[in-house]
């Protein structure tokens, strides 16, 4: 389904804004925040695997599994 955008413009004709349907920004939020959640996770993934890099040069300190469950 092709969505039905307007645009609104001032008076030279230049686009100053857009209208959707309230069911097409819907669609829209919804996409936004999973990309949002993936994004977020595609980082924390990043973080967490350059800190595993770190531990393993000896650069900080490795923590134990009780550790990590008390900062939960």
């Amino acid at each position: 389904m092709k969505p039905e955008i307007q645009f609104l413009s001032d008076r030279k004709g230049n686009a100053k804004a857009v209208q959707v349907s309230i069911s097409q920004w819907t669609r829209i939020m919804n996409r936004l925040n999973k990309y949002e959640q993936m994004l977020k996770l595609k980082s924390d993934l990043a973080q967490s695997f350059d800190e595993v890099k770190r531990m393993r040069q000896g650069k900080i300190k490795k923590q134990s599994l009780q550790d990590f469950l008390n900062e939960l």
